[in-house]
């Protein structure tokens, strides 16, 4: 994970499936690429859309962290 390039939330901004086609999403620091997750299409889940840090609003998820662990991290934020 050391030699993992770093992204601004600018770059993070851009990967939102709309402005890019990859769809990315942050969480703790880390980069995910959720472009393949059905459940991401057009950069939207539910309430929470693509291209940013979704450190925050996991609280609001019915899910856990864990979610995150089936998707390729291929970057970390730069904040």
């Amino acid at each position: 994970m050391d030699n993992l390039p770093l992204y601004s939330k600018q770059q993070l901004a851009l990967r939102n499936g709309q402005d890019k086609p990859q769809i990315w999403v942050a969480y703790k620091g880390l980069i995910y690429d959720v472009t393949e997750s059905r459940l991401w299409r057009n950069g939207k889940h539910y309430e929470h859309w693509a291209g940013q840090d979704l450190t925050e609003e996991l609280s609001d998820a019915p899910h856990t962290e864990s979610v995150f662990e089936k998707f390729i991290v291929i970057g970390k934020l730069n904040v």
